[in-house]
Protein backbone atom coordinates (compact mmCIF):
# COMPACT_ATOMS: atom_id res chain seq x y z
CA UNK A 1 0.00 0.00 0.00
CA UNK A 2 1.14 3.62 -0.83
CA UNK A 3 2.38 5.54 2.10
CA UNK A 4 2.18 9.07 1.13
CA UNK A 5 4.66 11.35 -1.18
CA UNK A 6 7.74 10.15 0.56
CA UNK A 7 8.06 7.96 -1.90
CA UNK A 8 7.47 4.31 0.26
CA UNK A 9 4.95 1.24 0.37
CA UNK A 10 4.10 0.04 3.65
CA UNK A 11 1.23 -2.26 4.91
CA UNK A 12 -1.36 -0.92 7.46
CA UNK A 13 -4.22 -2.40 9.40
CA UNK A 14 -6.43 0.46 8.14
CA UNK A 15 -8.76 -1.02 5.48
CA UNK A 16 -11.25 1.49 3.89
CA UNK A 17 -14.76 0.02 3.00
CA UNK A 18 -16.06 -1.46 0.00
CA UNK A 19 -15.53 1.35 -2.85
CA UNK A 20 -14.26 4.10 -0.68
CA UNK A 21 -10.73 5.74 -1.69
CA UNK A 22 -8.18 5.43 1.43
CA UNK A 23 -6.73 8.72 1.41
CA UNK A 24 -5.77 9.17 5.05
CA UNK A 25 -2.30 10.57 3.79
CA UNK A 26 -3.94 13.21 2.11
CA UNK A 27 -2.40 11.97 -1.22
CA UNK A 28 -5.28 10.26 -3.48
CA UNK A 29 -3.16 9.52 -6.73
CA UNK A 30 0.57 7.72 -6.61
CA UNK A 31 2.80 7.10 -9.21
CA UNK A 32 5.50 5.20 -7.68
CA UNK A 33 9.40 5.13 -10.40
CA UNK A 34 7.03 4.33 -13.56
CA UNK A 35 8.81 3.53 -16.39
CA UNK A 36 6.94 2.84 -19.91
CA UNK A 37 9.36 1.70 -23.25
CA UNK A 38 8.27 2.04 -26.60
CA UNK A 39 10.69 -0.01 -28.97
CA UNK A 40 13.70 0.87 -26.68
CA UNK A 41 12.28 4.67 -26.22
CA UNK A 42 11.08 5.35 -22.26
CA UNK A 43 8.45 7.14 -22.82
CA UNK A 44 8.11 7.61 -19.20
CA UNK A 45 11.87 7.16 -17.28
CA UNK A 46 11.40 6.18 -13.61
CA UNK A 47 8.36 8.71 -13.03
CA UNK A 48 7.23 9.37 -9.59
CA UNK A 49 4.03 11.25 -8.97
CA UNK A 50 1.94 12.19 -5.81
CA UNK A 51 -1.51 14.16 -6.26
CA UNK A 52 -3.18 15.43 -2.74
CA UNK A 53 -7.03 14.44 -2.30
CA UNK A 54 -8.59 17.46 -3.59
CA UNK A 55 -6.20 19.29 -5.59
CA UNK A 56 -5.73 21.25 -8.43
CA UNK A 57 -2.48 20.18 -10.43
CA UNK A 58 -1.24 21.50 -14.00
CA UNK A 59 0.95 18.97 -16.04
CA UNK A 60 3.57 21.19 -18.72
CA UNK A 61 6.58 20.05 -20.67
CA UNK A 62 7.65 19.89 -24.44
CA UNK A 63 5.92 17.39 -26.62
CA UNK A 64 7.60 14.04 -25.98
CA UNK A 65 7.85 14.70 -22.24
CA UNK A 66 5.15 12.06 -21.59
CA UNK A 67 1.92 13.70 -20.60
CA UNK A 68 -0.16 11.73 -22.65
CA UNK A 69 1.96 8.59 -21.97
CA UNK A 70 1.16 9.23 -18.04
CA UNK A 71 -2.75 9.66 -18.31
CA UNK A 72 -2.56 6.41 -20.01
CA UNK A 73 -1.00 5.10 -17.23
CA UNK A 74 -3.25 5.98 -14.85
CA UNK A 75 -6.10 5.22 -16.73
CA UNK A 76 -5.13 1.43 -17.79
CA UNK A 77 -4.26 2.05 -21.45
CA UNK A 78 -0.81 1.38 -21.42
CA UNK A 79 0.85 -0.97 -18.37
CA UNK A 80 3.79 0.41 -17.32
CA UNK A 81 7.27 -1.73 -17.51
CA UNK A 82 7.92 -1.05 -13.54
CA UNK A 83 6.60 0.83 -11.08
CA UNK A 84 3.19 1.31 -9.54
CA UNK A 85 0.40 3.50 -9.42
CA UNK A 86 -1.95 3.61 -6.47
CA UNK A 87 -5.70 5.08 -6.13
CA UNK A 88 -5.32 5.70 -2.48
CA UNK A 89 -3.70 3.43 -0.18
CA UNK A 90 -4.97 0.22 -1.41
CA UNK A 91 -6.31 0.47 -4.84
CA UNK A 92 -3.81 -1.17 -7.03
CA UNK A 93 -4.56 0.17 -10.98
CA UNK A 94 -1.96 -1.65 -12.86
CA UNK A 95 -4.07 -5.03 -11.81
CA UNK A 96 -7.27 -3.40 -13.25
CA UNK A 97 -9.03 -2.81 -16.91
CA UNK A 98 -9.95 0.99 -17.91
CA UNK A 99 -13.59 0.28 -16.97
CA UNK A 100 -12.69 -1.47 -13.46
CA UNK A 101 -10.37 1.68 -13.31
CA UNK A 102 -13.20 4.71 -14.56
CA UNK A 103 -15.65 2.64 -11.81
CA UNK A 104 -13.12 3.08 -9.32
CA UNK A 105 -13.01 6.94 -9.45
CA UNK A 106 -11.03 8.46 -12.37
CA UNK A 107 -12.39 9.97 -15.40
CA UNK A 108 -10.63 11.08 -18.10
CA UNK A 109 -11.37 13.92 -20.72
CA UNK A 110 -9.65 13.54 -23.57
CA UNK A 111 -8.42 16.61 -26.14
CA UNK A 112 -11.48 16.32 -28.54
CA UNK A 113 -15.24 15.78 -26.98
CA UNK A 114 -16.68 12.78 -27.59
CA UNK A 115 -20.38 13.44 -26.84
CA UNK A 116 -23.37 12.32 -28.82
CA UNK A 117 -24.16 15.13 -31.53
CA UNK A 118 -27.74 14.21 -32.31
CA UNK A 119 -28.67 13.64 -28.32
CA UNK A 120 -29.68 17.06 -26.17
CA UNK A 121 -27.13 18.15 -23.29
CA UNK A 122 -29.88 16.35 -20.85
CA UNK A 123 -29.76 13.00 -22.74
CA UNK A 124 -25.76 13.16 -22.59
CA UNK A 125 -25.80 13.90 -19.16
CA UNK A 126 -28.27 11.07 -18.58
CA UNK A 127 -26.71 8.26 -20.84
CA UNK A 128 -23.38 9.25 -18.75
CA UNK A 129 -24.66 8.75 -15.64
CA UNK A 130 -23.72 5.61 -13.26
CA UNK A 131 -26.05 2.95 -13.45
CA UNK A 132 -27.05 -0.83 -15.70
CA UNK A 133 -26.12 0.04 -18.83
CA UNK A 134 -27.33 -3.76 -20.31
CA UNK A 135 -29.89 -3.95 -22.84
CA UNK A 136 -33.30 -4.90 -21.14
CA UNK A 137 -32.70 -2.27 -18.01
CA UNK A 138 -32.18 0.55 -20.44
CA UNK A 139 -35.15 -0.18 -22.29
CA UNK A 140 -37.34 0.24 -19.25
CA UNK A 141 -35.40 2.38 -17.17
CA UNK A 142 -36.98 5.72 -15.95
CA UNK A 143 -35.11 8.50 -14.29
CA UNK A 144 -35.93 8.82 -10.57
CA UNK A 145 -36.54 12.75 -8.95
CA UNK A 146 -33.19 12.25 -7.25
CA UNK A 147 -31.26 11.57 -10.94
CA UNK A 148 -33.22 14.16 -12.41
CA UNK A 149 -31.81 16.50 -9.93
CA UNK A 150 -28.51 14.62 -10.17
CA UNK A 151 -28.26 15.97 -13.76
CA UNK A 152 -29.80 19.55 -13.10
CA UNK A 153 -26.91 19.78 -10.40
CA UNK A 154 -24.36 19.09 -13.59
CA UNK A 155 -25.81 21.54 -15.82
CA UNK A 156 -25.66 24.54 -13.63
CA UNK A 157 -21.95 23.73 -12.92
CA UNK A 158 -21.09 23.43 -16.73
CA UNK A 159 -23.34 26.23 -17.08
CA UNK A 160 -25.37 24.59 -19.75
CA UNK A 161 -28.66 25.01 -18.16
CA UNK A 162 -30.21 27.21 -20.65
CA UNK A 163 -29.46 24.68 -23.77
CA UNK A 164 -30.00 21.31 -21.94
CA UNK A 165 -32.65 20.94 -24.59
CA UNK A 166 -30.30 21.45 -27.58
CA UNK A 167 -28.75 18.73 -29.72
CA UNK A 168 -25.12 18.81 -28.25
CA UNK A 169 -23.56 19.20 -31.98
CA UNK A 170 -25.09 22.71 -32.29
CA UNK A 171 -22.69 23.72 -29.53
CA UNK A 172 -20.03 25.73 -29.44
CA UNK A 173 -16.58 24.30 -29.14
CA UNK A 174 -16.27 25.54 -25.06
CA UNK A 175 -19.70 24.02 -24.61
CA UNK A 176 -18.81 20.52 -26.10
CA UNK A 177 -15.74 20.47 -23.78
CA UNK A 178 -17.64 21.96 -20.40
CA UNK A 179 -20.45 19.04 -21.88
CA UNK A 180 -17.62 16.09 -21.99
CA UNK A 181 -16.55 17.32 -18.38
CA UNK A 182 -20.52 17.41 -17.23
CA UNK A 183 -20.69 13.84 -18.54
CA UNK A 184 -17.58 12.78 -16.59
CA UNK A 185 -18.99 14.25 -13.33
CA UNK A 186 -22.39 11.85 -13.45
CA UNK A 187 -20.26 9.27 -13.15
CA UNK A 188 -18.51 10.84 -9.83
CA UNK A 189 -15.29 10.58 -10.04
CA UNK A 190 -12.38 11.52 -7.61
CA UNK A 191 -10.22 12.39 -9.74
CA UNK A 192 -10.38 13.57 -13.14
CA UNK A 193 -7.41 14.33 -15.53
CA UNK A 194 -8.30 16.80 -18.32
CA UNK A 195 -6.23 17.05 -21.66
CA UNK A 196 -5.68 20.43 -23.10
CA UNK A 197 -9.34 21.74 -22.31
CA UNK A 198 -8.70 24.86 -23.78
CA UNK A 199 -7.19 24.50 -27.29
CA UNK A 200 -9.31 26.49 -29.35
CA UNK A 201 -11.44 28.45 -27.16
CA UNK A 202 -12.22 31.53 -27.44
CA UNK A 203 -10.79 34.12 -25.07
CA UNK A 204 -14.44 34.08 -22.85
CA UNK A 205 -14.55 30.29 -22.95
CA UNK A 206 -10.93 30.03 -21.38
CA UNK A 207 -11.59 32.06 -18.87
CA UNK A 208 -15.12 30.20 -18.08
CA UNK A 209 -13.00 27.04 -17.89
CA UNK A 210 -10.85 28.23 -15.41
CA UNK A 211 -13.75 29.00 -13.55
CA UNK A 212 -15.20 25.80 -13.88
CA UNK A 213 -11.90 23.97 -13.26
CA UNK A 214 -10.99 25.63 -10.21
CA UNK A 215 -14.33 25.06 -9.37
CA UNK A 216 -14.64 21.56 -8.91
CA UNK A 217 -11.13 20.92 -7.17
CA UNK A 218 -12.05 20.22 -3.53
CA UNK A 219 -14.70 17.68 -4.51
CA UNK A 220 -12.68 16.32 -6.95
CA UNK A 221 -9.03 16.10 -7.75
CA UNK A 222 -8.18 17.71 -11.38
CA UNK A 223 -5.11 17.22 -12.89
CA UNK A 224 -4.69 19.39 -16.02
CA UNK A 225 -2.20 18.69 -18.73
CA UNK A 226 -2.05 22.08 -20.78
CA UNK A 227 0.34 23.97 -22.94
CA UNK A 228 -1.53 27.10 -23.10
CA UNK A 229 0.63 28.96 -20.45
CA UNK A 230 -1.64 31.77 -20.26
CA UNK A 231 -4.20 29.37 -19.17
CA UNK A 232 -2.33 27.62 -17.03
CA UNK A 233 -1.12 30.45 -14.61
CA UNK A 234 -4.87 31.42 -14.25
CA UNK A 235 -5.34 28.43 -12.48
CA UNK A 236 -2.26 26.96 -11.12
CA UNK A 237 -1.93 26.41 -7.96
CA UNK A 238 1.25 23.27 -7.81
CA UNK A 239 2.83 22.74 -11.44
CA UNK A 240 5.03 19.52 -12.45
CA UNK A 241 7.08 19.80 -15.67
CA UNK A 242 8.03 16.75 -17.36
CA UNK A 243 10.87 16.14 -19.53
CA UNK A 244 11.91 13.40 -21.08
CA UNK A 245 9.52 10.90 -19.24
CA UNK A 246 10.74 12.46 -15.87
CA UNK A 247 9.66 14.84 -13.45
CA UNK A 248 11.91 17.93 -14.19
CA UNK A 249 10.38 20.33 -11.43
CA UNK A 250 8.02 21.33 -9.24
CA UNK A 251 6.10 23.94 -7.65
CA UNK A 252 4.13 27.01 -7.79
CA UNK A 253 4.01 28.73 -11.15
CA UNK A 254 6.82 31.60 -9.97
CA UNK A 255 8.99 28.83 -9.10
CA UNK A 256 8.36 27.15 -12.35
CA UNK A 257 9.01 29.87 -14.59
CA UNK A 258 11.82 30.82 -13.07
CA UNK A 259 13.47 27.31 -12.88
CA UNK A 260 16.59 27.80 -15.03
CA UNK A 261 15.95 24.21 -16.33
CA UNK A 262 12.33 24.90 -17.16
CA UNK A 263 13.37 27.74 -19.09
CA UNK A 264 16.05 26.24 -21.27
CA UNK A 265 14.25 22.92 -22.18
CA UNK A 266 10.18 24.05 -22.48
CA UNK A 267 9.09 28.07 -21.38
CA UNK A 268 12.32 29.77 -23.57
CA UNK A 269 11.77 27.76 -26.65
Amino acid sequence: MAKGSAGTFEGSAHVAPPGEIDTRHGVILYMENVTVSFDGFKALNDLSLYIDDGELRCIIGPNGAGKTTMMDVITGKTRPDTGSVFLGQGTDLTTMSEYQIANAGVGRKFQKPTIFPTHTVFENLELAMQSDKRVWPSLFARLTGEQRDKIAQVMATIGLTEVCYSPAGLLSHGQKQWLEIGMLLMQEPRVLLVDEPVAGMTHQEMDRTAALLTGLAGEHSVVVVEHDMAFVRSIARKVTVLHQGSVLAEGDMDTVQNDPRVVEVYLGA
